[in-house]
């Protein structure tokens, strides 16, 4: 990416709030509070909390796909409402590139059962799951007519997405995109993460000493791309530039990141040998942070190599670990936070620990700059970090 590509729309839905300046607004208030779930059952003695959407309705025209699609419409729609949707015509190309990791393949068990037990159940949940590809329903609901990727690369996958899309606009391949990431919690990602040990059954404490596993979450969030062509033709405001993507993969462990950050350092130098960027104009780091305890010593040690003095929060005590939604979410509420100026306490972190070398801020704090970078660090030794700027940053 010569060029930053810039950012016309945001859509954003998480256990914070329903819609981009609502999640915002919300990161400085007290965080909401994890509960058991209670949309799905499991037999584990220990209720483990998680960051459910329980208030969230679909829209009763989403009632044909599955809820991870059903989630993804809601905030795709949310980015693109500041455009018409003319503007996606033949003419010009628009792309649709969507993050998730689960999302709709593993929540039709209750049709599996009654299959098993010959039931002759109705194949309507059937139907609804071979829509519901995540990519293709906002493509075909929202007009998009050119290049479509569903991206599954566990964690990062939202991230990802973000900076596949921002590249298509970089190399003329199209003219918008929209991208993001979105994924439903169900019971059997939450049984999987159990059975990993890697699962609190209190408030995740990210960075803290006391750390004790992640909280499971659910959301999605897009962000709306436009090439340099439509902004000089359309005049719409810009809300932020994707600047740079980097991705490594350190192909450690199957679940662990390499204990050296290595994965995580390749996608940041990819983010360094950017021109224009340099690592004392950097604002804040949104880190991971998902409060486990390889994830976080791992992640630590990277920014105090790559960014000392840097601040750096977590939001995964807001908004629970949203899987392959959490990078776009995260990517959203950087935006955000340089757009309002400060960053807020990363919540959950009260005791230092020893053995990490870099500590994430606990109080709000205003930042001095508007360049802010947003990384994932996933499964399989994946790792994405975005470079995003405010609409200071640019010009």
């Amino acid at each position: 990416m010569k060029q930053p590509v810039a950012i016309v729309g945001m859509g954003c839905l998480c256990a914070l709030g329903e819609g981009y300046e609502p999640c915002t607004e919300a990161l400085f208030m007290t965080p909401p509070t994890p509960y058991p779930p209670q949309y799905f059952e499991t037999t584990h003695t220990k209720r483990y909390p998680v960051f459910e959407m329980g208030r969230w309705k679909a829209p009763s025209t989403s009632t044909k796909y599955m809820r991870t699609t059903q989630l993804g419409l809601s905030a795709a729609k949310e980015a693109i409402a500041v455009v018409d949707k003319e503007m996606f015509s033949d003419t010009c190309q628009a792309g649709v590139c969507v993050g998730s990791t689960v999302g709709v393949t593993l929540n039709n068990e209750p049709f599996y059962r009654r299959y098993r037990l010959r039931d002759d159940p109705s194949m309507a949940a059937i139907y609804r799951y071979l829509k519901s590809n995540p990519a293709q329903a906002v493509a075909n609901e929202l007009g998009f007519q050119g290049p479509c990727q569903t991206i599954a690369n566990a964690c990062s996958s939202g991230t990802d997405a973000i900076g596949v899309g921002a590249r298509w606009i970089a190399i003329g391949l199209c003219d918008w995109v929209l991208a993001g990431g979105t994924d439903e919690l169900c019971r059997t990602t939450y049984n999987g993460f159990i059975a990993l040990q890697i699962t609190s059954n209190e408030p995740c404490r990210p960075f803290d000493a006391n750390r004790t596993g992640l909280n499971l979450g659910e959301g999605a969030a897009f962000v709306l791309m436009a090439s340099d062509t439509v902004i000089h033709k359309t005049g719409l405001p810009v809300k932020g530039h994707v600047l740079a993507y980097g991705a490594g993969c350190d192909a450690y462990h199957l679940t662990a990141p390499a204990p050296d950050g290595r994965g995580l350092g390749q996608a940041l130098d990819q983010i360094f040998e950017t021109d224009g960027i340099e690592k004392d104009a950097v604002a804040f780091v949104n880190a991971h942070g998902t409060g486990t305890k390889d994830n976080d010593l791992t992640e630590s040690s990277v920014l105090a190599t790559y960014l000392p003095g840097v601040p750096f929060i977590s939001t995964k005590r807001y908004t629970g670990h949203t899987l392959g939604a959490a990078g776009a979410i995260e990517a959203v509420l950087t935006l955000g936070c340089l757009e309002v100026g400060k960053i807020p306490p990363s919540a959950g972190f009260d005791t230092p620990d020893s053995q990490l070398p870099a500590a994430p801020v606990k109080t709000e704090t205003l930042i001095d700059g508007s360049i802010a970078l947003s990384q994932s660090l996933a499964f399989g030794g994946n790792n994405a970090v975005l470079a995003l700027a405010g609409t200071k940053g640019i010009g």
